[in-house]
């Protein structure tokens, strides 16, 4: 690790104190509660000394050494937490601070009407607590709070006889009343609008993620769409259960473009690839266009089926169909063919198994002796034709044309009939 990264990783005493000790691993509601507690302490500090120079210039001449004293123990147990970082022992001694020391100042000054209710202060500790430890947090010093007020009550009314002539002209109590009930109104207000503010900006950084996150989880699932069947895709995210179907029915197509190695030995490899990419991006637009479902490329090959899928209906008139317009797009559409490709086409029809196959780069395969008839008739194809099994020729007659039936072999199933699409017959 460098120099610089352990700096980062390390900030010096001067950098936690502007930044109010945050650490970088620190949550949202610890950062505001160390910015805020930091921003409180410099607040009363501020107004304990500012309170003690109006004081003197309305004539009073009071001890400093209370507020004195207060502002060195407010800075003092500041830089005791930016130096050890310890925040849960910083927040509860500075509320503490906060809560008694008000008191004191107005048991040394006398009483309520003496020290012009200068105790209000201390209720910047329960608001102080509510914000830093929430509500549960707060409930203890809120109580403090009011125990310490009835007991100042109790000792002014007991000891009213005994108590020294007041030191604080009347109007100066007045003044300070008022004085007092509108800084800790105003202190209390701040503080509350900042933790709102802060927590809005919280709120709006949550809101910001949260529609981050539903970007790259609409992102993820368009991508999860790309690989597999929508139906497949929702139950692969709803469970982690092996994902296998058998279908009675489904139409399987097979596209093989002829002479593409000796083609392609003559290309760059990103030639190749921009080849088959305009190629298979326009078989998938076809796909989508028919309805259906492109199962996977196999180097030069592409395999695409239909019936797979819910909603699908006459999925082997859509498969026809989309294997008359490959045909026809890369005999007249050089724009995507420039290499002038031919593609032999093979159909099957009949039951299939689907599923999804591994746990890390999956894809969903399709089996079965339908889709090993549809592989190997395509092998057996002349450059340019479709080739249809019987099941699917049978199916298609009324709608489509079709040459003379031809016998062909077929390695591992023998001798098979085969019918060669030509297109669709007129209304």
């Amino acid at each position: 690790m460098t120099t610089d990264t352990q700096a980062a990783n390390h900030p010096g005493f001067i950098d936690r104190l502007r930044s109010a000790g945050i650490e970088p691993g620190d949550g949202e509601q610890l950062r505001l509660a160390k910015s805020l507690l930091v921003f409180a302490t410099g607040l009363v500090s501020t107004m304990s000394m500012l309170w003690l120079a109006i004081y003197w210039l309305l004539g009073p001449r009071l001890s400093s050494t209370y507020p004195f004293a207060f502002e060195l123990l407010l800075a003092g147990n500041l830089l005791l937490y930016i130096k050890t970082r310890n925040f849960d022992f910083f927040r509860v001694t500075q509320i503490g601070l906060f809560l008694f020391v008000p008191f004191a100042v107005q048991w040394s000054i006398g009483n309520f009407i003496s020290a012009s209710g200068v105790i209000l202060w201390g209720l910047l500790a329960p608001v102080g607590a509510l914000i830093i430890f929430g509500i549960g947090g707060s409930m203890a010093w809120f109580l403090a709070w009011i125990f310490l007020t009835a007991l100042s009550g109790a000792f002014d009314y007991y000891l009213a006889d005994m108590l020294p002539k007041q030191v604080v002209p009347i109007r100066t109590s007045v003044v300070f009343f008022a004085l007092n009930f509108i800084a800790v109104s105003s202190l209390i207000y701040i503080l509350l609008r900042h933790a709102i503010g802060e927590q809005n900006k919280i709120k709006q950084k949550l809101v910001e993620a949260h529609s981050q996150l539903q970007v790259e989880q609409e992102r993820a699932e368009r991508l999860l769409l790309n690989i597999l069947p929508a139906p497949v895709a929702r139950r692969l995210k709803d469970s982690d259960q092996t994902i296998a179907d058998g279908f009675a029915d489904a139409t399987v197509m097979f596209a093989d473009i002829v002479n593409f190695t000796q083609v392609a030995a003559g290309m760059s490899p990103s030639q190749v690839f921009a080849m088959l990419n305009r190629i298979f991006s326009a078989f998938d637009d076809l796909a989508e266009k028919f309805g259906l479902e492109k199962i996977k490329t196999i180097g030069d090959a592409y395999m695409v089926a239909g019936g797979i899928n819910e909603g699908d209906q006459e999925y082997s008139a859509g498969i026809a169909d989309m294997a008359l317009a490959m045909r026809d797009l890369l005999a007249q559409d050089f724009s995507i063919n420039s290499s002038h490709l031919q593609v032999r086409i093979g159909i099957g029809t009949g039951p299939v198994v689907a599923g999804v196959v591994g746990k890390k780069k999956f894809i969903y395969d399709l089996w079965g002796d339908t889709v090993n008839i549809a592989s190997r008739i395509t092998a057996e194809g002349v450059p340019g034709m479709i080739q249809c099994d019987v099941t699917t020729f049978r199916r298609l007659k009324d709608h489509f044309q079709f040459h003379e039936p031809q016998t062909i072999y077929l390695k591992g199933k023998g001798e098979m009939v085969v019918y060669r699409l030509v297109g669709r017959l007129p209304n």
